[in-house]
């Protein structure tokens, strides 16, 4: 994004903000999505999932954050709003608190997470959001970068009113975290992830369970169900071919798995998105946080 024009093919690119109503095919087919954080700002539109309030008014100001890896079809979703794609590059990996923060709003071990926005939250937002899209537009990559920071603090803020107090524990779960999104394919034993943080599975799990309500066999799980939903939903492989993937040494024991864990079968899974996809026109389906 250094040169005003051209803009960089989307590979090459480490953030790409657009209006809805501007946002071209070519972005939305593109294979790089997969390795953006997505922020979709819908204004004054319904919201893309079923409300669990169903007495709560769906139109509004929604704010759907869905963390790399989980591409989903957004050409159908409302029009007016605004898109901000960035790459994990774009942010200092030296804060951690911050990064933690950020990949507990976009709810990482699950699909997507969404926040409601008031109109104070929204006039906030707005006036970082047009700061940004001009400095944006004239390419000024550090002052973006900067001005990036400020607009997910922000959404930082809305979505838990206040910044969370960091301590050690924090930025063990944080490395947890990645260990895990690197090695889970592999890898699916505590003693392995506590040994690489120098602390025993005991207090691993003492520590997940205090700040996640989850142990690290469920985080485990809950990853490997993400990679197999996001899998059933995107890749054109077999159900069987999906479980090879994920390391299951055959399909009757990958289906027993996953019904376990999410109470479905991968087969009625698969049937169940499609008819939200179907009907809803879109894929935000899953686990998701609001």
């Amino acid at each position: 994004m250094m040169n005003a024009a051209p803009r960089p093919a989307l590979e090459e690119s480490l953030i790409y903000i657009r209006n809805l109503s501007n946002c071209p095919p070519s972005y939305l087919n593109d294979p790089g999505r997969k390795d953006f954080f997505e922020i979709v700002w819908l204004k004054n539109e319904d919201a893309l999932h079923a409300l669990k309030d169903t007495q709560l008014e769906s139109k509004g100001d929604w704010i759907y954050l869905i963390p790399p890896y989980r591409v989903h079809q957004l050409n159908k979703a409302g029009k007016n709003g605004e898109l901000i794609s960035f790459k994990r590059s774009m942010l200092e990996e030296e804060d951690k608190e911050f990064l933690l923060d950020l990949f507990k709003i976009f709810n990482v071990q699950g699909e997507f997470s969404c926040l409601r926005l008031n109109e104070s939250a929204a006039d906030e937002l707005s006036g970082i959001f047009h700061l940004l899209e001009k400095e944006y537009t004239n390419s000024n990559f550090v002052i973006v970068r900067a001005l990036l920071k400020v607009f997910l603090l922000k959404l930082i803020q809305v979505k838990e009113h206040e910044f969370t107090s960091h301590d050690i524990h924090q930025k063990r779960i944080y490395e947890f975290l990645m260990l895990l999104e690197s090695n889970y394919q592999q890898v699916r034993n505590t003693d392995f992830y506590a040994g690489k943080l120098g602390i025993s599975s005991k207090r691993l799990n003492q520590i997940l369970k205090d700040k996640l309500n989850k142990t690290g066999m469920q985080l485990i799980h809950d990853r490997i169900i993400l990679e197999a939903k996001r899998s059933i939903i995107h890749s054109e492989n077999t159900i069987k071919e999906i479980a090879y993937d994920l390391g299951f040494s055959d399909r009757p024991y990958f289906s027993r798995f996953f019904k376990k864990q999410t109470g479905q079968t991968p087969e009625e899974f698969q049937k169940q998105a499609k008819t939200h996809i179907k009907i809803k026109f879109n894929t935000l389906v899953g686990d998701m946080e609001d």
